[in-house]
């Protein structure tokens, strides 16, 4: 019996043995399977995630499309009335696209827009130059190429493109904030934000031709791109693909706008920040610095050798950066105390350079394209007392005034102000806490480690990038109200990607020591439940008003600029030159293509002087003043608008009349009160009394309730 058990005892060893090995067969084939599983899950979750942002993105184009035409009626309209819902000042460039599609190629229409001589008396331009005109040739470039000249009108294929590309605008915010959280919920959050928010996000309903239109979805993917690349946790391949995309579309954005560098300097000054307190690995800021420089060369050359550009504080500020950081090899290292000191010796010294850089540069290339940039910046900030009549106007335009109350009231309406002070406020003592922690010594390797717990929302590079870009475009929002539009945007990416992060959530449990659910859990669930919340409260309030606004139809016909236009076109010269003021020379250029005196730009210094000039039908000031100044631009009609010579605005001292009357000294002050004084009365009110001397130089010709046209004669008959 004693032997029988020995052998039944060592027959159950002998079978235990190949237990282990069956376990680590079994747990190989689990651990296949598992990964099986969460690959396949991450591929329905980016398929559904991408196919939102797409479908956003259609969505956004046809319902901008749809509230466009219930707005101007614009396929009842004719193409004249059509082309006058271009009401902005930009309209005008719509005509060189027109003109680019009536020349026999391409190639032609390239070289009469490089070598353009009717658009302007006196003045042989380089329109692609001048006026920025890339946007019109790549319209008219594919227009050709496509093959719609038998199936789609002109008009609507160039309205067509500038509502694609706010698609593509709308499908960046949803990529951005998916990238930012982790899930796409706060994609379609960030975009829903953004479309109840259409006053404060976007002109393209109602201007179409602005170059922002065309400029700012780039530069949306820009940013997309540049998000995704500053990420702690990006792939070789992911950073290679980023880095494409940043390329591309940086470049395009530098083509298609002329204030481009602008924004960009603003963007490096928050990639600065990033490298200064050590909050992003160095050589992605190199890598941007670099591309900054590439773009900036190819624009210049590619823009005809724009001085603009070379002279961009841009530049100045990545030579200022890399110049100092050379100065400064070790300034990541040290204690504290040391560490503190040499940042801000590094503040001092790339201020100092980047400053000096670009004094130097402007001296040197004695570029003045925008020097009344400048001086309209010293008076506004009160560095200087000195005003013409061009930055008094600009003083004057509500786009470059501080926001309004309503601004703010419609952001809160929409609950999007206050998540955004809540994320806002999370994201910067977050982020303060770690610039703490980086001054005292920790290393990115020890961040990048530990564990998921321990992390918090500002130690993450791109949300840092985010928090600095809303609070610099910010800034400059509440000073100007117009940039309104470039900070909105990237306030709903924010917003919804925090609201969303599980992350953020996180570090207010962590801060706020909750135990009683572990804090993960309760991030994740909060995660969900609150952009859910949201978004079926904005479902509920705002879905009746999209639907109301896209089912009503608005009015809008300007019966008197449509009689004028037509006169224009049918009863005068094709080589009459008209003069007035800059936004109607705008109109009668895209309406009529009748050559002007001037038009509503400001890079150019010959076409400042004409403007003010030009404004002075509007003072006190002789007939025989007005007659010589009109002569000296060749004048054959000088048209007189009833809406600017009978303003009666509430803002008395922004009317043009009464900075006209302020730049010729005309203007008494006493007790409070503003006069107007002159030996002459005004101009535009004189000359419709058709008496003399007036009508010994100009010749009524056409008149309605708002617009009197006036031929400047010349040969002069006196009359008593």
């Amino acid at each position: 019996m004693t032997e029988v058990r020995q052998r039944k005892e060592q027959t159950s060893i002998e079978s235990k043995e190949p237990a282990p090995e069956k376990e680590k067969t079994g747990s190989s084939e689990r651990s296949k399977k598992d990964r099986k599983y969460a690959s396949v899950q991450r591929f329905i979750k980016l398929f559904i995630g991408s196919l939102a942002a797409v479908i956003s993105g259609l969505m956004y184009a046809i319902y901008l499309s749809t509230y466009h035409e219930r707005r101007f009626w614009f396929s009842s309209r004719q193409d004249l009335e059509r082309e006058i819902t271009f009401q902005s000042d930009s309209g005008f460039y719509y005509h060189y696209y027109k003109k680019l599609l009536k020349a026999s190629s391409f190639s032609r229409g390239l070289h009469e827009l490089t070598h353009d001589n009717s658009s302007i008396s006196l003045r042989t331009i380089n329109a692609v130059q001048q006026l920025n005109l890339y946007p019109e040739l790549v319209a008219s470039i594919l227009y050709r190429m496509s093959g719609s000249q038998e199936a789609v009108e002109p008009v609507y294929f160039y309205i067509g493109v500038v509502f694609g590309l706010q698609a593509v605008y709308v499908t960046a915010v949803f990529v951005c904030s998916w990238i930012m959280s982790g899930t796409w919920v706060a994609g379609m959050l960030a975009v829903v934000w953004y479309i109840i928010n259409r006053p404060d996000t976007t002109r393209a309903d109602y201007a179409v031709p602005l170059r922002e239109n065309w400029a700012l979805p780039y530069f949306a993917w820009q940013v997309t791109a540049l998000t995704g690349l500053l990420k702690n946790n990006i792939t070789s391949s992911a950073e290679r693909l980023c880095y494409l995309l940043l390329s591309a579309s940086t470049f395009t954005f530098v083509m298609m706008w002329e204030h481009s560098h602008y924004v960009l300097f603003v963007q490096a000054v928050a990639l600065f920040l990033l490298d200064t307190f050590d909050l992003v690995q160095s050589r992605k800021i190199a890598d941007v610095y670099r591309l900054y420089l590439c773009c900036i060369s190819l624009g210049y050359i590619l823009q005809f050798q724009n001085f603009s550009l070379l002279t961009s504080p841009l530049l100045s500020l990545v030579a200022g950066t890399v110049l100092a950081r050379h100065i400064q090899r070790d300034m990541k290292s040290g204690r504290f105390v040391a560490r503190v000191m040499k940042v801000v010796l590094h503040f001092y010294l790339v201020f100092v350079i980047t400053a000096t850089l670009h004094f130097v540069v402007k001296t040197v290339f004695l570029h003045e394209e925008n020097k009344h940039v400048l001086h309209f910046l010293e008076v506004k900030f009160g560095l200087n007392t000195k005003k013409n009549l061009t930055t008094s106007l600009l003083l004057c335009h509500g786009f470059l005034q501080t926001p309004s109350q309503d601004f703010f009231l419609r952001l809160t309406q929409t609950s999007l102000l206050p998540f955004y002070v809540l994320i806002f406020g999370t994201c910067l003592l977050s982020i303060l806490q770690a610039i703490f922690r980086r001054l005292r010594g920790l290393n990115s390797k020890e961040k990048i480690t530990s564990s998921q717990e321990d992390r918090t929302i500002g130690e993450n590079p791109e949300v840092i990038y985010h928090v600095l870009h809303t609070v610099l475009f910010g800034l400059l929002t509440m000073m100007f109200e117009g940039l309104k539009y470039i900070w909105t945007p990237y306030v709903c990416i924010l917003t919804a990607s925090g609201v969303c992060s599980a992350e953020l959530w996180a570090t207010l449990f962590k801060w706020f020591r909750l135990r009683s659910v572990h804090p993960v859990l309760l991030a994740l669930m909060l995660s969900t439940a609150v952009p859910t919340i949201i978004g079926f409260s904005l479902w509920r309030e705002f879905l009746p008003r999209v639907i109301t606004e896209l089912s009503e139809l608005q009015e809008f016909y300007d019966s008197d600029t449509v009689a004028l236009m037509n006169w224009i076109k049918k009863q005068t010269p094709v080589a009459a030159v008209f003069a007035g003021s800059p936004q109607l020379m705008s109109l009668v250029k895209l309406c009529t293509g009748s050559t002007v005196t001037s038009l509503p730009l400001y890079n150019d210094g010959d076409l400042i002087k004409r403007n003010e000039n030009l404004y002075q039908i509007y003072a006190m000031r002789s007939a025989e003043d007005i007659y010589k100044m009109l002569l000296t631009y060749r004048a054959s009609y000088v048209i007189v608008e009833e809406a600017i010579c009978s303003e009666m605005g509430p803002m008395r001292g922004c009317r043009v009349k009464d900075l006209v009357d302020i730049a010729n000294g005309h203007m008494v002050h006493d007790s409070d009160e503003i006069y107007a004084y002159s030996k002459y009365r005004r101009f535009c009110h004189e000359i419709k009394l058709d008496n003399s001397p007036y009508v010994n130089y100009f010749t009524r010709v056409f008149w309605n309730r708002s617009y009197h046209v006036y031929q400047v004669n010349t040969v002069i008959s006196f009359q008593y």
